[in-house]
């Protein structure tokens, strides 16, 4: 995941940890809720799209994240788009 531009983080869960605070504000950046939650929304995203070859599901896979990120849907994706690949 490094390699790509991912820098993952974990917790312990034998160590009893489920979440952690790393920088020390108060907020616990680091859980599994992150990941189980952002796997839940891509399942339902993919939902509509029945069928995609495993060829193609890498394509797809790479899109979300950005989909995700820019929290914007339908029309309002189209600008933060060709703006990505215009640059």
């Amino acid at each position: 995941m490094k390699d790509w531009g991912f820098n993952p983080h974990t917790v312990c869960h034998s160590r009893g940890e489920y979440a952690r605070d790393d920088d020390g504000d108060g907020f616990h950046e680091i859980h599994v809720n992150t990941a189980e939650g952002f796997w839940s929304l891509l399942r339902s995203w993919l939902r509509p799209h029945r069928g995609i070859s495993q060829e193609k599901l890498p394509l797809y896979l790479g899109f979300f994240p950005f989909v995700h990120n820019s929290r914007i849907r339908g029309k309002g994706l189209l600008r933060p788009l060709l703006e990505l690949l215009v640059t």
